[in-house]
């Protein structure tokens, strides 16, 4: 009897038509039966967000060439739920999101809707990756990125992954030969130090960007995802979304007075 090929959700937050999706499509192309859902337009730092207070449209595409594709307005955790619950006829064996244009390190896991698509993913009990290359530009080369994205979803399609588990990876911008090999590593403690540049517009009202830096706190700890790319690693961060702190609820039931 011959046997059944992956099935693999693909999704990311950069939108359809982004370079990044399309090179993930074409590396899974290579490892299982593909089925798209992404959003309709970039979606960046969108988090875990879903639509409640509009509507929500689901277009068939032909964006990768591929039997079951679609477009979706909403954010990408929407369309991780389309594809689970309206789409797909059975749940996938992997879901994938990405590659993501910029990095997705530390704190920026929380914001990334990248990761959130993968998250979701592992609440329905889905083994999934959030992919991001560590270059903003459109025109960014995905040929390294390719090599390592393969590599990293035939383990996980072999060898599974822990439960409410997903995998935040993170590949740095340099040739495939200039890579040391894959870390896997624990989120940095950052943050970003953030401001409000006030400007005015032409009728001298004020409007506001969003600035800041990041800094780092675990700087030179090399068991974090920050050095891991800094010293030219690919990062593997195992990431969960029970936010619980475990650790806490001892110390907070000693000090409390209940």
């Amino acid at each position: 009897m011959k046997k059944q090929k992956p099935l693999i959700l693909v999704t990311n937050d950069d939108g359809i038509t982004a370079p990044g999706i399309v090179a993930l499509v074409e590396i899974m192309k290579t490892l299982g039966d593909v089925v798209v859902v992404a959003p309709d337009k970039p979606q960046s730092g969108m988090g875990h967000a879903i639509t409640i207070n509009s509507t929500l449209r689901l277009h068939k595409t032909k964006t990768h060439g591929i039997k079951e594709e679609y477009s979706c307005s909403g954010t990408p955790v929407d369309c991780v739920k389309f594809a689970v619950n309206k789409i797909l006829k059975r749940k996938p064996d992997l879901c994938v999101s990405g590659i993501n244009h910029g990095s997705n390190m530390s704190i920026n896991v929380i914001y990334s809707g990248t990761m959130s698509a993968a998250v979701e993913g592992a609440i329905e009990s889905i083994p999934s990756v959030g992919f991001s290359l560590c270059d903003y530009s459109h025109d960014a080369d995905f040929s390294a990125a390719k090599k390592i994205i393969k590599t990293i979803v035939e383990n996980v399609l072999k060898n599974g992954l822990p439960k409410d588990v997903c995998l935040n990876v993170n590949i740095p911008k340099l040739k495939y030969d200039k890579i040391k090999g894959i870390k896997i590593c624990r989120q940095a403690r950052a943050n970003w130090v953030e401001e409000l540049d006030e400007r005015h517009d032409p009728s001298g009202k004020p409007y506001y960007w969003l600035t800041g830096r990041f800094e780092n706190y675990d700087k030179g700890k090399k068991d974090t995802d920050v050095w891991a790319i800094e010293n030219n690693y690919v990062s593997v961060v195992p990431t969960q979304f029970d936010l619980t702190a475990h650790n806490a609820i001892k110390e907070i039931e000693n000090r409390w007075k209940l």
